[in-house]
């Protein structure tokens, strides 16, 4: 099949992402169970997974807008559902699970209708929190599985992560209010521009 004739979500970083969504049960069902080696490697996969579809998109040149609104979801429900499955087997501090599902909340209530119209691009900000997040989460439960004595040193990094977390959630929220700002209140173009012609 040809790119042209491709449908918009048939990519291989779709199918990836994909498997992100597929990972993420048994990920949490083992870390319940008490991490083990087994755990880590399965959340390393799971983690993975979100460096490799963004790069196969840009080798493959299979960017697509189906891509761009479901690897945010990917990151956010499996980061909440890992993070809330640490905090109940205890090696997540619950304030800091608190803090995520707050301005997770926060962005989807007044951030996701830019998102969804394409207005609102991914951060530094925002890219930073993801990587600092998932390290921190992944060091965690290689520390608890491999070298409980680093829990501690582990926890100052995810608190740090947490931090990243709410500046991002902040900056998403204040870039979406500005969007919202320049749209005209009957559905029309943004300021200063024409509105598009109708074919």
């Amino acid at each position: 099949m040809s790119t042209s004739r491709r449908p918009d979500w048939a990519t291989i970083p779709n199918l990836v992402t994909l498997v992100r969504f597929v990972l993420l049960a048994p990920v949490c069902a083992l870390l319940l169970d008490g991490p083990d080696t087994l755990a880590v490697v399965l959340l390393l996969a799971w983690a993975s997974t979100d460096w490799i579809d963004g790069m196969l998109a840009r080798a493959l040149d299979q960017t697509s807008r189906t891509g761009e609104i479901i690897d945010p979801i990917a990151d956010r429900l499996g980061l909440a559902a890992i993070t809330a499955t640490l905090a109940v087997a205890g090696l997540l501090p619950w304030l800091a699970l608190i803090i995520i599902v707050v301005a997770d909340v926060a962005m989807v209530l007044l951030a996701t209708r830019a998102a969804l119209g394409g207005r609102l691009e991914v951060s530094r900000i925002g890219k930073a929190r993801t990587f600092a997040l998932m390290t921190s989460v992944f060091l965690l439960v290689a520390a608890a599985a491999w070298a409980p004595g680093l829990l501690g040193a582990v926890r100052v990094l995810l608190w740090i992560s947490v931090v990243l977390h709410v500046l991002s959630a902040v900056d998403y929220i204040l870039r979406a209010t500005r969007v919202r700002a320049q749209v005209r209140p009957e559905g029309g173009a943004p300021a200063g521009e024409e509105p598009p012609s109708r074919r």
